[in-house]
């Protein structure tokens, strides 16, 4: 897993289809190594870092529901 140092200046995105309303949205940002998930209503709160392949399965998972 990566620190929270590394984590600082990585580029993070919110879904386009997000919304500005306060809605539960989260933020990734993919690394070399991982892809880091975030709350985006609290950006300094804990994160979660997954490999990409486990990422890929998650987002297949979720389009699935």
């Amino acid at each position: 897993m990566l620190d929270e140092m590394n984590l600082s200046n990585v580029m993070w995105h919110k879904a386009s289809q997000s919304t500005s309303n306060g809605g539960e949205c989260v933020e990734v940002a993919s690394l070399a190594e991982v892809v880091a998930i975030r709350d985006s209503k609290n950006p300094d709160g804990p994160r979660l870092t997954i490999n990409h392949g486990d990422f890929r399965r998650v987002v297949e998972v979720l389009k699935g529901l």
